[in-house]
């Protein structure tokens, strides 16, 4: 992992269905330009996976969907400035980027 010629290598967790969308399996490997911010990792991801692009982001805003969120070491990232610089473990791609998708649920009342 580490630098390449484009970019810092950065592992990519993806939900289920853009795994299927972009036919891949397991954690997807970007080249996103430095510094790493979730927008840079973004950007790379729909570069290599044109089939997910206006998935994650919205096509006119660029903001993240709101039924998926941002994850970084443990931490929710989902409300970060797009361009805030990702922890050092996720931008040497030690950890990966993990995306999810939101999980709703009922008021818990039966």
């Amino acid at each position: 992992m580490g630098e390449s010629e484009s970019g810092v290598r950065v592992r990519v967790a993806l939900p289920y269905h853009l795994r299927n969308l972009a036919h891949v399996t397991g954690d997807v490997q970007v080249d996103a330009a430095a510094p790493v911010t979730v927008r840079s990792v973004l950007d790379a991801l729909e570069a290599r996976y044109p089939m997910l692009r206006g998935t994650i982001r919205d096509y006119s805003t660029g903001q993240r969907r709101a039924f998926l969120r941002f994850f970084a070491c443990e931490e929710d990232w989902s409300l970060q400035s797009l361009d805030e610089p990702l922890p050092e473990a996720v931008a040497s791609g030690k950890e990966p980027l993990l995306i999810l998708g939101a999980i709703a649920g009922g008021n818990g009342s039966q």
